[in-house]
């Protein structure tokens, strides 16, 4: 179904055959009256779902509120939906914990840095996906990360999310024993994405794998947090494990992301750029305009991908 059509009544067959909707894998939600989305400050009582986000097919997701924010703008014009120097209302502006932004088919939401955060905002955007009945959306994090053997500035769109161990896994303790989940993400969206890079040919993109971890300093193998117990050759050594591997990447937050969008049935992509090598050290010190430019590079590379899909490139 093409973004902004109204849905419009369907058999059973038809729409499976020809949409994909999101799966719950909860079955208590279905005894709720009422399912209040607490940290978006949204709730089924009180909003329309279908009506104030049926239509999206496209969510991108990134830590920071003022990227999501950025993005939306920029979506907004690439796709002639936006007007100059209009401002997008934040829709959890009830809540500080997350930022909301949506234009036509797309939405943007920011997650917070690290598992814990993005895992809390997955849960309730699922379940908001579900309730507003959207079908066929592909889910894209876009953000920040240390490269591994690349130059900075170069996109790693992750082919496999793995733990600090390069494990392709996500290890969770629910009621007090370990479950451990898949991480892959959607090959042949992947190969789409790197497409859209080759296409618009304006900065270095690879596909790899991303190592996830629990912290930014020792758990990434850093010398410069407050606490360091090994030493330089023993980071390197690491990092070089890492690389070897298959591991291009590292950020903190693909493997619960990978793994709820797999459990859910949603077609899922990390896009990151790489702000420094981590194997020539552990600081990002590029100029502020630098950094600026370089993390465009993941919403140039979606926005076309967006665009292409909607048939406007």
């Amino acid at each position: 179904m093409a973004p902004g059509i109204s849905n419009e009544k369907k058999t059973e067959d038809e729409q499976s055959s020809k949409e994909t909707f999101i799966h719950l894998c909860n079955p208590h939600l279905e005894k709720m009256e009422e399912d209040i989305l607490y940290h978006f400050a949204l709730g089924t009582g009180t909003h329309d779902f279908p009506a104030l986000f049926g239509d999206v097919k496209f969510v991108c997701v990134g830590g920071s509120p003022s990227r999501m924010k950025a993005f939306i703008t920029y979506i907004a014009e690439e796709l002639g939906l936006g007007s100059p120097g209009y401002e997008y209302p934040n829709i959890c502006a009830g809540t500080d914990r997350y930022a909301m932004y949506k234009v036509g088919p797309v939405l943007s939401v920011s997650h917070g840095m690290g598992i814990p955060s993005i895992s809390i905002m997955l849960h309730e955007l699922i379940k908001l996906l579900h309730h507003a009945k959207c079908s066929n959306v592909t889910i894209i994090r876009i953000g920040t990360s240390g490269g591994i053997g690349l130059e900075p500035g170069s996109v790693v769109i992750t082919r496999q999310s793995v733990d600090a161990t390069f494990k392709p896994q996500f290890e969770q303790v629910i009621l007090g024993k370990t479950v451990i989940r898949s991480t892959d993400l959607d090959e042949q969206l992947a190969k789409e994405l790197m497409q859209c890079s080759k296409e618009i040919n304006q900065f270095n993109t690879v596909i790899g794998n991303t190592m996830c971890t629990l912290d930014f300093y020792e758990g990434q193998g850093r010398l410069d947090g407050a606490i360091c117990l090994y030493t330089e050759e023993e980071k390197l050594r690491y990092l070089k494990e890492a690389y070897d591997s298959g591991v291009r990447n590292i950020e903190m937050e693909s493997s619960v992301f990978a793994a709820m969008c797999n459990l859910s049935g949603v077609k899922a992509a990390v896009v990151c750029v790489t702000l420094l090598n981590r194997l020539k050290g552990d600081q990002i010190s590029s100029s502020h305009e630098v950094l600026v430019e370089y993390q465009q590079r993941p919403q140039r590379l979606v926005g076309y991908f967006i665009k292409k899909c909607l048939g406007k490139v």
